[in-house]
């Protein structure tokens, strides 16, 4: 017969995730060790290897965690009866608060998808992808002239957006003069101004 799953499996399980996201982002992928993050989760190494029996195993459920929240925010935020600007002002939006907190996340993220196995960095891209293309198909609708076959530029200004965003935690600071509220706007209003120009 089957163990049945204790009641606080799930809180148990997102602990050391986070946990794990903590020690992993300071002490960098290949030094982090599973007794290190054991002890910062405060957990036995047995609880956390029954939990996830591997490094990788580790790795994978933070991104895959993380980035299914981010979709779920995004697909949230998504509002197709707005105009294109809000839209996709709602879009970055729903990113930079989904962002908040999650730093450690997003660097394991960041730095460690690569070390994961194939299929799994397969299911990892189709669900980046999947965000990604939330935005792709508001950008098209803002500027159809990207998506021109003889010079396609709806990915590389898509990407540049996501750069903007994915690179923020290296230099903003919840409480500072800018909140993630501005930078939204800001992030929003330099692809707005600048994709219009391109031709």
């Amino acid at each position: 017969m089957a163990r049945t799953r204790a009641q606080d499996f799930e809180e148990k399980s997102r602990g050391i995730l986070d946990n794990a996201a903590q020690v992993f982002a300071e002490q960098g992928m290949d030094k982090a060790s599973m007794s290190q993050i054991a002890a910062h989760a405060g957990v036995s190494k047995a609880l956390l290897y029954h939990y996830y029996p591997s490094k990788d195993a580790l790795i994978f459920a933070i991104i895959l965690t993380h980035l299914q929240e981010l979709d779920s925010a995004v697909e949230a935020a998504d509002d197709p009866a707005l105009p294109p600007d809000q839209r996709l002002r709602r879009l970055v939006g729903a990113v930079l608060e989904n962002y908040r907190g999650a730093d450690n996340q997003h660097k394991v993220q960041l730095n460690a998808t690569s070390a994961l196995s194939d299929d799994r960095k397969a299911e990892i891209l189709t669900l980046e992808r999947q965000i990604v293309r939330r935005f792709s198909v508001v950008l098209d609708q803002i500027n159809p002239d990207l998506n021109d076959k003889s010079r396609p530029l709806l990915t590389p200004v898509t990407m540049s957006l996501f750069g903007m965003m994915n690179w923020m935690y290296m230099w903003f600071k919840d409480g500072g003069r800018i909140s993630r509220e501005d930078y939204a706007d800001v992030a929003t209003t330099l692809i707005l101004e600048g994709i219009r120009a391109v031709r």
